[in-house]
Parts: structure tokens; C-alpha cells; sequence
């Protein structure tokens, strides 16, 4: 969807210094000698520990014993399994807006970033010349309303915001009719980050959908579920949970920077098939990007 300036993949490649030196710097060093069993052995653990899973570490170690001779090193052979991987077509895809605005939902539990998303997706689209409108659904906290304003003002976007406690839903409601009557391109909705309960976590997705649809009908076009991904498999499981209740069309990682397990992108792509839409590599309103394979894959394994 966007294409990545080379300060983009410098970016990129600086967030993914720690996981870099538990695979990259591992693997070069390990892979110099010779192929056998034991160094193959220490090589799915290397991958396990970088967080992609018992199953796709197996398989990695698998395509280099099948396969790593073909290839100049064996990590190139890694490298083009990984490409084979994100380069399938997904299994879910948003839906094409017959009419204005863009509708995105956005959930995710409490300190993922799912705020900080929302408005740094926002900059995004006003960069392109669209007029987006944020709606500070997650009324069950405060300061997430506080925070959605704050960025509403720094960015000079529009942001319709409640009482702590309203209602999700009305709020939602009061910005979609909104920005139809102004001419708003994309409606961006935050929505509370809770996932104590599972049942009182569809109740409230399926309402703001129910809302949703009286406002814009085939909305909405985009559910984007943001993740921790210094949870690493903990981040896995909160997506499976998500998609169970409302179908994601897209992930969005945050918090790479401070983590060692960059490898999870691959892991949550590999079992479900999710796109990873955008990727949060830093604090930085600039530090929030679209997500793109291939510096993701060369800031991996170099």
C-alpha cells in the first residue's frame, strides 16, 4: 500500500537490533561450521527463542536440512522460506468502502498501544490529503480519552470524545454521523482494551458493529487488533481470542523496538494468516510504519 524510503528500513533495522542478535549474529555464527545434527539441534532453539514457535522452528531447521545446500549460505535458505511464508496471499482482506467514510476499528488490550495506533494511523492518512475523524471509544479509560484529544489537537484532526464510562457505541455513533455530514474520508475508532471476560468483550464488539452498520452499511471496513509484541506468544493468543469474536482484517505490532522477539510476526502469519498492516517501531509520531516483508526479512537474518 506504501512503498518504504530507505530511512524507513534504517528504522527498521535499528528496532530489530535485539531480535537481530539472537538470531542474525547467532545463526551467521553457528552456520559457519559444519551442518550436522547438533548444530541443527542448536539451531531450532536459537529460532524458539526469538519466538516463532515450537512448529515453525521445526520447520525452518527442516528447510535448511532439505534445502540449505542450494543455497549460498544456509541463511539465505532461511531468508527465502521466510519470504514463502509472508508472501502467501492472506486469508482475510478488508472490504472496498462503497462510500465515504472508511470505517476502522480498532481493539487490542490495555498497554498494547492501541491508542497511540489510532492517532499515529490518523497521521497516516492525513499525510495522504484524506480528513479523518477519531472516535474515543474506549471510555472505560479515561486517560485513553485524554490521550486520543491530545493527539487529535497535535495533528489538527477532528476527535469526537465522550464521559469516561458512556457508552462505546454512542460515541462511535455521534463520529460516523459526524463526519458523513462534514465530508470525512476515514473514521478511525478506538474501543476499549478489555479481555478479562470473553463474553462482555463480544457483547461490546458485536453492538459497536450493530451501531456501526445504521451509520455507514457495509462498515466496518478495516478491524485492526493491535499487539504487544513484547508479549511475544502471548500476543499469538490474544489474537486467536480477538478473531474468534470479531473477524480481524488486519494486526498492527507495536513496541518492537524494545523487543527480543521480532520472530513472532512471522509465527502469528504462519498459524493464521492475518496481515500485519503497520508496525510501531518507536515513540515517534514517524516511528509508526506500513508493514513490508522484505526489510522486515533482511532486518531479521542479516
Amino acid at each position: 500500500m506504501f512503498g518504504l524510503l530507505k530511512s524507513g528500513l534504517n528504522k527498521i533495522r535499528k528496532a530489530f537490533s535485539k531480535t537481530r542478535s539472537i538470531l542474525g549474529d547467532k545463526i551467521r555464527s553457528l552456520l559457519n561450521g559444519p551442518l550436522d545434527e547438533a548444530t541443527l539441534d542448536e539451531l531450532e532453539q536459537i529460532l524458539f527463542e526469538a519466538d516463532l514457535g515450537s512448529t515453525l522452528a521445526i520447520e525452518f531447521v527442516e528447510y535448511v536440512r532439505n534445502y540449505g545446500k542450494k543455497y549460498n549460505h544456509p541463511i539465505d535458505a532461511m531468508k527465502a522460506h521466510a519470504e514463502d511464508i509472508l508472501h502467501k496471499p492472506p486469508h482475510v482482506q478488508g472490504k472496498k468502502p462503497s462510500e465515504s467514510p472508511k470505517v476502522i476499528l480498532v481493539v487490542g488490550v490495555n498497554g498494547s498501544g492501541k491508542t497511540t495506533s489510532c492517532a499515529k494511523l490518523a497521521r497516516i492518512y492525513k499525510d495522504e490529503g484524506k480528513k479523518v475523524m477519531l472516535a474515543a471509544g474506549d471510555t472505560f479509560r479515561a486517560a485513553a480519552i485524554e490521550q486520543l484529544a491530545t493527539w487529535s489537537d497535535r495533528l489538527k484532526i477532528d476527535c469526537v470524545k465522550g464521559t469516561p464510562g458512556g457508552d462505546p457505541s454512542a460515541i462511535i455513533f455521534d463520529a460516523l454521523t459526524a463526519a458523513k455530514a462534514r465530508g470525512h474520508d476515514v473514521v478511525i475508532a478506538d474501543t476499549a482494551g478489555r479481555l478479562h471476560s470473553k463474553t462482555d468483550l463480544m457483547n461490546e464488539l458485536a453492538k459497536i458493529k450493530r451501531v456501526i452498520e445504521k451509520v455507514v452499511p457495509d462498515a466496518p471496513h478495516e478491524i485492526y487488533l493491535v499487539l504487544d509484541a513484547t508479549t511475544g506468544q502471548n500476543a499469538l493468543d490474544q489474537a486467536k481470542t480477538f478473531n474468534e469474536f470479531t473477524p480481524l482484517s488486519g494486526l498492527i505490532l507495536t513496541k518492537l523496538d524494545g523487543s527480543a522477539k521480532g520472530g513472532i510476526i512471522l509465527s502469528i502469519y504462519h498459524q493464521m494468516g492475518i496481515p500485519i498492516r503497520y508496525i510501531g517501531i518507536g515513540e515517534g509520531a514517524d516511528d509508526f510504519l506500513p508493514f513490508s516483508p522484505e526489510p522486515y526479512i533482511d532486518a531479521l537474518f542479516s
